[in-house]
């Protein structure tokens, strides 16, 4: 029989963290004159998730998907719950896990850089090492029966475990703050695909709630979201990996529903790293490269929408910090050794906030 005195006690003290927590900011975002237009003018919106406790988009996941196994009843006192990630998400996971007092085990590469391990690690979380990213989700499925866990799977269970129709979701969220914006209803809500959990919560709500904004995905080079959107092939794999941590992947996951999507924007890797760089010196603080590439998107509709006379808002996401990237985004050494050419997407925005005008 189940301990239902347990699982009440650790549903609580989830949604007392959420209490807690509050809700995030939304920022906006100063444009140059050009952005007023006789139609009324564009504006644009970061959601700042980096504000979470664990400091990332994913804390939301992670709340969502450890409420959604312990009222399934998988998650029982002493139950090792397991995630297949080295990322933002198995920080997160590994908070909620040590706050309702289980333990918890990240699967990941050999190799993976010791800043994401030691963020894990912080979190009373165990780190469990394999050779190859193939090994990933086949390890994780065996610890699952070795110690009598729960595989929380991330990949699967995002797009079901957040409910979508409002319970102060990332959507209703931002609805709520933009109601005394000039623009209260979005022309564009503009997001990443990693599980594809946040995009089907914002093309669902949007939905449910008869709102006429459009949704659009943005994806990065080695990811298989755009071509199989394009394809209408979920089948479709990559040998390569995104060097955009939190969004990309080499398959389709099953929590990405491309059914709710209106829209997706390719952006080269080389402009997610310079709009986080660019945004970066707008906002006085850095951001990662995922916020990079929400903001690329972001400022190519906005773009289009002034091209076309169009007013509105653009609200997209500010998904974590980018001091987690002083190694990699922030590191020029880095950037030169993976090949990536920041000057020419620099100067894109460089003459986009000067003149307005964006140039392919």
């Amino acid at each position: 029989m189940s301990d239902r005195s347990w699982t009440a006690d650790a549903v609580r003290r989830i949604e007392a963290d959420g209490l807690r927590s509050a809700d995030t900011h939304l920022l906006k975002v100063d444009l140059p004159d050009w952005s007023r237009t006789p139609a009324g003018g564009v504006d644009l919106y970061l959601k700042d998730e980096s504000t979470h406790p664990t400091g990332s988009l994913k804390h939301r996941l992670a709340r969502s998907l450890f409420l959604y196994a312990l009222c399934n009843g998988w998650i029982a006192p002493g139950t090792t719950v397991i995630e297949a990630s080295s990322g933002s998400t198995a920080v997160s996971e590994a908070y909620f896990a040590k706050l309702i007092g289980v333990p918890f085990v990240a699967v990941m590469v050999k190799g993976t850089s010791p800043r994401k391990t030691e963020l894990i690690e912080a979190q009373g979380g165990m780190c469990h090492f394999v050779d190859s990213p193939t090994e990933i989700y086949t390890v994780a499925q065996r610890l699952e029966h070795e110690l009598g866990g729960h595989f929380i799977d991330q990949f699967t269970m995002a797009e079901r475990a957040t409910d979508w129709r409002g319970n102060n979701n990332i959507a209703e969220s931002v609805f709520a703050q933009m109601a005394r914006e000039p623009h209260p209803v979005p022309e564009w809500i503009v997001v990443g695909a990693g599980t594809g959990g946040t995009s089907a919560t914002f093309g669902r709500y949007l939905r449910y709630q008869q709102h006429d904004t459009r949704l659009a995905v943005v994806d990065v080079e080695n990811s298989v979201f755009l071509p199989a959107y394009e394809a209408g092939d979920g089948s479709i794999v990559s040998t390569g990996a995104s060097r955009i941590e939190g969004i990309g992947r080499p398959r389709v996951e099953p929590s990405f529903v491309s059914q709710v999507i209106d829209a997706m924007i390719g952006v080269p890797d080389a402009a997610s790293v310079a709009a986080a760089r660019f945004l970066s010196g707008r906002l006085g603080r850095r951001v990662g490269g995922s916020t990079g590439t929400n903001f690329w998107g972001a400022c190519v509709l906005l773009a289009e929408m002034v091209r076309h006379g169009r007013a509105g808002s653009v609200v997209t996401l500010l998904c974590d910090s980018g001091d987690r990237y002083d190694h990699t985004y922030f590191n020029d050494a880095w950037v030169a050794e993976q090949g990536l050419e920041l000057d020419p997407p620099t100067a894109v925005l460089d003459e986009y906030f000067a003149t307005g005008s964006w140039r392919e």
